[in-house]
This record gives C-alpha cells, structure tokens and sequence, in this order.
C-alpha cells in the first residue's frame, strides 16, 4: 500500500494534476502525523497503516495551505464526509480538491467531483464505532442525574487547551467566541461554569455537522471523551431530521433551516 501511495503522489505531481499532496507520515513515539509533499521527493514519506486515522479536512480549510494551490488528499471515509460537510458550508470548491479515497490497505479510489463524494458515501457504513458505542448505550442506560454528574466529573479536568476545537474541520472561524474579551460570553479561565459553557456551547455548534471521526477525544490531553458529546447530538439529528452530516455537498444546515414537514416530537416534554 505505502508503494503505490508514494507511486500515486508522484504521478500526480509529475503531471501538474495538483500543486499540494496531504497524507500521513510515521510520527514520534510509534504515532503517525500529517504530511505535505510539494515535489516529487517529499513523496517517499507517505505512508498508510492501522495507525493513520486523523481527520486531513482539518488542513483543507486553512488558508495557508488553499493558496498553495489545488491540493490532493488521501482520506479515510471521515475525512471524505468531512470535506462534503464543509463543501455544503462553502468553505471547499469542487475546482480546488482531488480526494483519494483510502478504500482498504490495498485499493485507492480517485474521486474527482463531490457526485462522487457524495455516491461513495452512499455505500458506506455510517455507523458508531464499537466502543463508543459501547460507551453511549452505558450512558444513556443511566438516569438524567447520574449522566450529569458523570460529565460534570469529565468537566473539571478540561484545561481549557482547545485541543478539540484545534483539530476538528469544522471549527474554521477565524476567530471564536471564546477568545473574545467584548463582549465576553464564555469565561477564558478553566472553572466549572466556564468548562460546561464551553463544551455545551461547542457540541451545539457541531449539530447536525459532526462526522464522529473521534478526533476531538483523541486529542484531548485529559482524557474527557468529549467526542461522545457531539456524536450524541448528531445522532439525536438523524432521530428529529433524518440527516447524516457529510453525505452531501449541497446538503443545507440542519440547525439553521426551517422545514414545514420536520417533525415536533423532540420538543415535547414529558
């Protein structure tokens, strides 16, 4: 696989198909980390293994890395559903990206038009990973009380780093609500309030956008698996609104959209 990876990437830039290749490359400490080759040579370093599971969207809305030029991508199936997510939020152009879709540890597919995004999607399995689900089934099998203490305790440990908010795709703001000093709507320093603000606040803003790449939990420095949050809301929009987010390139924000025939159940109280 690693062969025909650094063969694809070369052929690419050989031809002028693409100005800027991202991949993966082996990290430090047995890790792997995100890679860019301009030229022929920086191709050798690619990789592809068990190991590589970082979401690559997330350099695809930077803007140091858009003008670089059109720019290829080797993408699991998060990262694609990433890229028609941010597509549909217009933060891509179909002219700018070629996504090479790491199918197996054997086969790449080029995709070359979000259609073709959007047809490969379709026939995947969108499904939560096993131990997260294992994870989310344990808590929704607990009572409201218990739930709330459970991520209150989670809570108290936040440092307040944005690790998640760093590595996540959908977080492109160029400026969040958090950094700003006026008006100040969520406090800077970590404490409970300020902690609970944050991560509510962002697990709001990924309704209905989250793709459950897990990225934000593998990056936290504590250990809070708050990509559980986030998962919880998008399934909670596929059960109100029958929408799985990064599945379509046209695809309109659930959070942000009125629809006559949407159904009420989930605002009733019982």
């Amino acid at each position: 696989m690693t062969d025909m990876l650094q063969e694809t990437a070369k052929n690419l830039l050989l031809n002028e198909e693409v100005d800027i290749i991202i991949g993966y490359a082996e990290g430090s400490e047995g890790l792997t980390r995100a890679h860019f080759a301009r030229t022929v040579k920086n191709t050798a370093d690619f990789i592809y293994n068990d190991r590589c599971i970082q979401n690559l969207a997330v350099y695809l809305v930077k803007g140091e890395v858009k003008k670089l030029g059109k720019m290829a991508v080797f993408a699991t199936l998060p990262t694609i559903r990433s890229i028609l997510q941010v597509a549909s939020e217009n933060q891509l152009t179909e002219e700018s990206i070629l996504v090479l879709a790491l199918e197996s540890s054997s086969d790449i597919k080029t995709l070359r038009t979000f259609d073709e995004l959007k047809q490969y999607v379709a026939k995947q399995d969108l499904g939560i990973a096993g131990d997260d689900r294992k994870l989310l089934e344990s808590l929704e099998g607990r009572k409201q009380e218990e739930r709330r203490k459970y991520w209150l305790d989670q809570f108290s440990k936040c440092i307040k780093c944005y690790a998640c908010r760093a590595t996540c795709p959908m977080c492109y703001c160029g400026r969040c609500q958090t950094d700003f000093n006026q008006p100040q709507l969520i406090t800077v320093e970590a404490t409970p309030l300020g902690n609970l603000e944050w991560h509510v606040m962002r697990a709001m803003h990924l309704a209905g956008r989250c793709v459950a790449c897990g990225d934000c939990g593998r990056a936290c420095p504590v250990g809070i698996p708050i990509h559980l949050l986030t998962i919880k809301a998008a399934q909670t929009v596929k059960q109100a609104f029958d929408v799985d987010a990064g599945t379509d390139a046209e695809m309109t924000s659930v959070m942000s959209t009125f629809k006559k025939d949407d159904k009420e159940d989930f605002i009733k109280y019982e």
